[in-house]
């Protein structure tokens, strides 16, 4: 009984440290106010080679408009998650990924 307590114990602490982590990722990265410039440069580095040159999508989707499509907070769980493969995860600080956010509003 004990054990399977502290079990449970231990997957609700491991659930609210991410949780909380990702959250404070996310306020932070909403707070700031991004280069599309910046943002552009880096999905040239990461993202052209799924999403195309243009972003009009290759293995991955067409982008433009996905602010449409996704709130903030949605894009910033996809591209830190990869939430649908074949889509990598990427680790990316907060003022990049405020810049790629910038750039993904800029394909409107």
């Amino acid at each position: 009984m004990f054990a399977l307590f502290g079990v449970l114990l231990s997957c609700f602490s491991i659930y609210f440290v991410n949780h909380h982590e990702n959250n404070k990722y996310i306020i932070e990265t909403l707070e700031l106010n991004g280069s599309a410039e910046e943002g552009d440069a880096l999905f040239k580095i990461n993202c052209v080679g799924c999403h195309g040159i243009t972003a009009r999508g290759l293995v991955g989707p067409d982008l433009h408009s996905i602010t449409k499509r996704l709130n903030d907070k949605e894009i910033i769980k996809q591209v830190t998650g990869g939430l649908t493969p074949p889509m990598p995860s990427f680790e990316i600080d907060p003022v990049n990924m405020s810049n790629l956010l910038k750039y993904l509003h800029s394909l409107e």
